[in-house]
């Protein structure tokens, strides 16, 4: 079950605030977690187990941890509750990668009926990472430890966030678990956040989706120049939407129910930097390592060389924590390497450029998202040539131009300026402007919120034709 299928949307999540709204706050852990172990059952059946087991075990852990009575029992306990979350993600995520290397370096052709196959439970790399920051917060005596497996499980499995991020703190949820209060303003501003969210998903994620699959299905012998530059600008544009967009619905869904999540992105592509586009991208994430690995690891608190190095460690695992392939892999190193290459001096030059930094920025973005979408490295390698005018040819393979209409290419465009703050910042400064001048601000706020009103139900009108009239909806987070 997606956010965007019609079913949550009308029938799963309007049933689920309607019973958090109206029962005794001691009832709506207890309802809100069934929700959310039902929406997880929908898609996933059985193997719900492996969320409830690493439910089960970290709890025990966080509570032996708070109990342990000296510094050897805490490290142990600590060590065993690493070693089974990483191992819990190793096996159902990287076991048919790790196996296919392997035999790969000993030069052995493996054939297709022997590679083990064991399944990925979706949002495995989410719920994982937010049961390891909580053992972890516990051992560092930075949260106490929750005595009450239910509440834990509904930190860990809570539908909101589940699948798609972000990955929430214990720390930044544990009050708001405990007691929370909803009021009309909390709840309209989720559901527009909510209806903005889905908008980026079904107006401009599924478009831009449409022209980068296409383009990404053409072989190397097919691919032109053009088709390589329009599918890595469509698939930059679907990914921040989708995956903004899914976190703009999360976080919407947490104000109605009396949450509160940090924010996930903070418009990643006007960033003058790949330094910045990392402060700016995937926030959550990104705070995590910094957090759980990079300091822990030494930081840059030991010397030039160890930062780097650190970095570099930090961003291979970034990228095989987004997916078990060489692809994610060489799409982290490629980061890291430009983080490197910024910290030793070349930020000093950049600051200098203006909007020449914003251009190598995007160019090193974009080259690098064609490792993320590409299926294999020989596939983004002849997207990389082609983009670097290796192909000579700038003509779209008829495939792309199929999905290239008027359609598309308006919302593209719409995608440009959305990925941009000018219309927060235009609506502010609206804003400030009424609330400095109270006989302008009379006549202008009905109509200021009049059209704020139209808006937000044009959108979400659009949205439901689509989500009504189109079967193309993908889902981009089964490979997580």
């Amino acid at each position: 079950m997606l956010f965007s299928d019609p079913i949550f949307l009308f029938c799963f999540l309007p049933i689920v605030l309607t019973l958090h709204s109206l029962l005794p706050t001691q009832w709506r852990n207890i309802v809100l977690l069934a929700a959310s172990l039902f929406f997880y059952a929908w898609g996933e059946g059985a193997h719900m187990l492996v969320m409830l087991v690493s439910i089960g075990i970290n709890y025990r852990l966080g509570v032996k941890l708070a109990a342990a009575g000296n510094e050897r029992s805490r490290r142990f306990l600590m060590k065993l509750a690493i070693a089974f979350n990483l191992g819990m993600l190793v096996v159902f995520k990287y076991t048919n990668f790790l196996f296919v290397s392997a035999v790969g370096a000993c030069g052995i052709e493996l054939a297709e009926k022997y590679t083990p196959s064991i399944h990925l439970p979706i949002g495995i790399s989410f719920f994982t990472f937010q049961a390891l920051s909580y053992v972890i917060d516990v051992y560092r005596r930075q949260v106490e430890p929750q005595q009450r497996l239910g509440d834990l499980a509904l930190y860990i499995a809570s539908f909101p966030q589940l699948i798609a991020g972000p990955i929430v703190r214990y720390s930044d949820v544990q009050k708001q678990i405990a007691k929370r209060i909803v009021n009309f303003h909390q709840f309209r501003h989720g559901i527009e956040r909510f209806i903005v969210g889905l908008g980026k998903k079904m107006i401009i994620a599924n478009a831009a989706a449409e022209i980068a699959d296409a383009a990404f299905a053409l072989n190397a012998h097919q691919l032109s120049s053009g088709d390589a530059w329009i599918g890595a600008f469509a698939y930059a544009i679907q990914i921040y939407f989708d995956f903004s967009g899914y976190s703009d619905m999360a976080i919407g869904i947490g104000l109605m129910l009396g949450f509160r999540f940090a924010e996930n992105f903070n418009y990643p592509y006007i960033a003058m930097s790949v330094t910045e586009f990392w402060r700016r991208w995937h926030i959550s994430l990104s705070t995590w390592f910094r957090d759980y690995l990079y300091i822990p690891l030494g930081g840059n608190r030991q010397g030039q060389v160890r930062t780097y190095v650190n970095l570099m460690i930090v961003f291979l695992l970034c990228g095989l924590w987004h997916g078990a392939s060489w692809t994610f892999v060489l799409w982290g190193a490629l980061h890291g390497m430009f983080l490197i290459v910024e910290r030793i001096g070349f930020s000093r030059v950049l600051n200098r450029l203006g909007l020449l930094a914003h251009t190598y920025t995007m160019l090193t973005v974009l080259f690098a998202w064609v490792l993320f979408r590409a299926d294999t490295v020989s596939q983004a390698a002849a997207f990389m040539q082609a983009m670097l005018g290796v192909a000579g040819n700038w003509q779209l393979h008829h495939s792309v131009n199929l999905v290239m209409t008027r359609y598309h290419v308006t919302v593209l465009c719409i995608a440009v300026a959305a990925a941009t703050p000018i219309g927060p910042l235009a609506v502010d400064r609206l804003r400030q402007l009424i609330e400095k001048k109270p006989r302008l601000g009379e006549v202008l706020r009905p109509t200021f919120e009049l059209t704020q009103l139209a808006g937000i139900s044009l959108q979400f009108a659009w949205c439901v034709c689509l989500v009504f009239s189109s079967t193309y909806n993908p889902f981009i987070y089964f490979r997580f």
